[in-house]
């Protein structure tokens, strides 16, 4: 069979996923990214793009069903950029998941042999967000909404969202009635005029508090400020209503200057027993009840004792740091963005924890700086971003030699070439827990343990 064409209509079998979430299949040995694709899918599908070894495609239609096929709920789901496996029972998700970290790992890490624990699955796989972001559209009447597929330049109106909770749905709802009532203008990045830019919503999951932020480009807190209360009253939980303003080109949901509209600057959510304060532009793990789970495994594999020294790198608004701080003699939390160590500083402040110490830095700068001091960890916790350790990071941890890595990750690639790294300068992998942070989504959390040999 000749490689298909952009345009031609084929027929082919998916037998895996991608990392995206794509089906891949193959026609006549030509490899075929499939859009919406499942493992057993027997499909017809049309060639969106054909590279010299792989293309895209798009299904037309399918054929036979794959077993683990379900009617996705969402009636935004295949145009919506959010979710991308509605269609994928959850079970199957799971067993995806974990297969795909077990595989990522042996297949990229050079690692030997090691415990893979089954995947923790998340207890409710719909509602669990406590954080969501809505772009505002203009069309015929303003509307709020999230991106189409692949179309970041394409907003797609949004009624409500099955990842969110009633509240913030309710929220949703209220903001959309209130944005065409009132006529409010919508930014157009064309003209750089209008007001209205992205609304994010937030739940306290522990706490039941709702916040709003705004973000507009101008500070027009007049306008805005019935609209807060309008919300208020048909949502008791709104807690707080804030006014970002960015008045730049930079199409981001952040912005320069904040304006308090209703109530406080900031709603408090609790992960075990210690309460943070989450404000407009914090981060905080978007899924409460497996973020308490998850940060539970981390302090099983760290195996604290009460007198040893923790360092916790990539430690953002600290939550580690705090829940391992009454387990331990102190912990050192290292983040690079001051306006997160502020926030740390401060959700210590506010839980009577006095034996933590915030630093502002890189990791591979900021390690080398504390060994000069002294500071000699038994355990270290590490959550890098996406891409992983700096090479000089990684190879300082390893020269401080502590007796304990617990290294949390969201990328299986880069997790296993650290890991593999890792093992080559003296440790041995103990066991890995993936985390179903994420469900409906392609996105993997996992837990690793590694002991100095």
């Amino acid at each position: 069979m000749a490689k298909p064409k952009r345009g031609d209509v084929v027929e082919l079998v998916v037998d895996d996923l991608a990392f995206g979430g794509d089906g891949v299949g193959r026609a006549g040995g030509y490899v075929v990214f499939v859009r919406g694709g499942l493992p057993g899918d027997r499909l017809r599908v049309r060639m969106t793009e054909a590279r010299a070894r792989f293309g895209r495609a798009v299904v037309e239609a399918v054929l036979t069903p794959s077993p683990d096929r379900v009617e996705a709920p969402c009636p935004y789901f295949g145009r919506c950029g959010g979710c991308r496996l509605q269609h994928l029972a959850y079970p199957a998700q799971l067993a995806l998941k974990e297969r795909q970290v077990r595989e990522t790992l042996t297949r990229l890490g050079g690692l030997p042999p090691f415990e893979l624990r089954p995947i923790v699955p998340a207890p409710a796989p719909y509602g669990y967000r406590n954080k969501m972001e809505f772009t505002v559209g203009a069309g015929p009447a303003p509307y709020l909404g999230l991106h189409e597929a692949e179309r970041y330049d394409v907003v797609l109106d949004i009624e409500r969202c099955l990842l969110q909770s009633e509240t913030m749905n309710a929220l949703l709802a209220e903001l959309q009635h209130q944005v065409r009532q009132r006529g409010l203008s919508v930014w157009d990045p064309a003209t750089e005029r209008g007001l209205l830019r992205f609304v994010a919503v937030r739940e306290g999951q522990r706490t039941g508090e709702a916040m709003v932020n705004v973000v507009a480009s101008a500070a027009d807190v007049e306008t805005l400020v019935p609209v807060a209360e309008a919300l208020r009253a048909r949502v008791p939980a709104t807690t707080s209503v804030v006014l970002n303003v960015n008045d730049t080109k930079s199409s981001v949901a952040v912005g320069s200057e904040e304006h308090l509209l209703l109530g406080r600057d900031h709603i408090t959510e609790r992960l075990a027993d210690v309460a943070f304060r989450v404000s407009a532009a914090s981060f905080f793990q978007t899924n409460t009840v497996q973020a308490e789970r998850l940060f539970a495994l981390v302090a099983e594999a760290c195996a604290l004792t009460g007198g040893e020294t923790v360092l916790d790198l990539y430690a953002g608004t600290g939550a580690i740091s705090l829940l391992l701080a009454r387990r331990a003699r102190h912990v050192y939390g290292i983040e690079l963005a001051p306006a997160a160590v502020a926030d740390a500083v401060r959700n210590a402040q506010a839980n009577a924890i006095t034996n933590c110490t915030f630093l502002t830095g890189e990791v591979r700068h900021a390690l080398p700086t504390l060994a000069a001091d002294g500071v000699r960890p038994e355990v270290v916790v590490a959550d890098p971003p996406r891409a992983g350790f700096h090479p000089k990071a990684l190879g300082a941890l390893a020269g401080l030699g502590p007796a304990r890595i617990v290294y949390v990750s969201c990328n299986p690639s880069t997790l296993a070439r650290d890991l593999g790294d890792l093992c080559r300068q003296g440790y041995r992998l103990d066991w890995v827990q993936p985390v179903d942070m994420f469900p409906q989504t392609p996105h993997i959390e996992a837990v690793a343990r590694l002991t100095r040999a």
